[in-house]
């Protein structure tokens, strides 16, 4: 469903765990293409057995951007295992069914699963943190009071539909930030749809998908949105919920999805493209710029990837995978490039997911030169050589400031240096 209009039908078949999808006449008369380069607007059925199951789990790639990532899928099967029920068990097409209204994006998905009230409530964020260090960690103690536990409920309705590895929940909060709601659903007059990621989760689980965020990350990533806005990349709006009482300073993202209770469509590069995010080195840049043109996207969004791929480079962004680029479609139902979200240090030595970059640039993941970056400043028209090195210059200048301003908001002095140490100042 988008809004009130029937978009299409999903048909699970046992026999090839495959989900076909058809969309209905009247979207076909008066809606838009869900996901433009795989969905275009016709009729038919479209079925993807190509698609890895481990990436997609035999879904269109556009609804797979609807189903839990894998912390969200850590809580379902935590919930799951405590009503003795086997998550194997539970199919792709009914944890969309779980997720019903209370996705990312515009899509909704009916008969909704009725595992929990849709309803918006306040929200403990306290609870929610040591229920998702539980989950995370996947301690015995806490499945054996799973059932009982009023927190797991919250922790069910605001922190399975947001995609990524790392914990995080969608609330809403006034204007004054004194009190907190769930976020799942409409919310009301006053209060605004916000994505909060959980800080001070250290996880001991050593799952190479699943992370925590330690002490700091919050305030880490804070910084970075900083920089990067400096550096002319568009991004929602972003702050710090300080925890009393904890020392806990959560990251607070403006959801981009979200204007007061008006739903918009998003789709993600991982669907747009069928670019797999769980396959490093595999996608590159330069395709991202080519899917930016098979959208009609002009000079002005090309330069935008160009400027987040450069400080990406520069800031040792790593995590910088098919999932962490989408596009949205507007009020006037057309698609543009969606505001870049995930901005943050992401490096790991020895790490399969962030030891190198995700995206390749000129064939290259790392020990990039400045010939490497130009390279791909060549594929955009009108962006010569001259403004692509002004690109950088402004980028590194910016980036130089890291220390004192993570001094100044109070980011742990052994991230500060690590992260100052990493950063590629060298490329001009």
């Amino acid at each position: 469903m988008f809004g009130d209009t029937a978009v299409g039908a999903l048909l699970y078949s046992d026999d090839d765990n495959l989900t076909r999808f058809e969309y209905t006449p009247e979207w076909l008369q008066y809606g838009f293409s869900l996901s433009p380069i795989h969905l275009p607007l016709r009729k038919g059925v479209f079925v993807f057995p190509a698609l890895s199951y481990e990436t997609y789990k035999g879904l269109p790639a556009v609804f797979a951007d609807s189903l839990p990532d894998d912390f969200g899928n850590s809580v379902i099967n935590a919930w799951l295992a405590g009503k003795g029920l086997d998550p194997a068990d539970f199919k792709p097409v009914e944890r969309l069914l779980y997720t019903g209204k209370r996705g990312m994006g515009a899509l909704e998905y009916y008969p909704a699963a009725k595992l929990t009230k849709h309803e918006s409530f306040e929200v403990d964020i306290a609870g929610l943190v040591e229920l998702a260090d539980s989950v995370l960690n996947k301690r015995q103690e806490f499945n054996a009071s799973l059932e009982y536990d009023h927190a797991m409920v919250q922790l069910l309705q605001v922190g399975t539909s947001a995609g990524g590895a790392r914990p995080k929940a969608l609330i809403a909060l006034n204007a004054e930030r004194t009190k907190v709601l769930s976020g799942q659903t409409d919310v009301p007059v006053g209060f605004e749809h916000y994505l909060l990621k959980f800080d001070g989760i250290t996880s001991e689980n050593k799952d190479k998908e699943t992370f925590g965020d330690p002490l700091g990350y919050g305030v880490m990533e804070y910084v970075y949105y900083k920089l990067a806005t400096q550096c002319g990349i568009d991004m929602a709006e972003c702050s710090l919920l300080h925890e009393k009482g904890s020392g806990r300073k959560h990251f607070l993202t403006k959801r981009f999805d979200r204007i007061s209770n008006q739903k918009y469509h998003v789709a993600t590069l991982c669907a747009i493209d069928h670019a797999d995010f769980k396959k490093p080195g595999q996608y590159s840049y330069e395709q991202l710029l080519g899917v930016l043109r098979k959208l009609n996207f002009g000079y002005e969004e090309q330069e935008q990837i160009f400027k987040r791929m450069v400080f990406n480079i520069v800031a040792r962004n790593q995590d910088d995978h098919s999932k962490n680029f989408s596009f949205m479609v507007d009020d006037d139902f057309q698609w543009r490039l969606a505001p870049a979200y995930d901005v943050a240090f992401s490096y790991k030595p020895g790490s399969p997911w962030v030891d190198q970059h995700q995206l390749s640039v000129n064939g290259k993941r790392d020990n990039f030169m400045l010939s490497d970056i130009l390279s791909v400043a060549k594929l955009i028209t009108n962006l010569n050589e001259a403004k692509a090195k002004q690109i950088v210059r402004d980028t590194i200048e910016v980036v130089k400031t890291w220390p004192q301003l993570a001094v100044h908001e109070g980011v742990p002095q052994w991230l500060i240096d690590f992260a100052a140490k990493s950063h590629r100042l060298h490329l001009l």
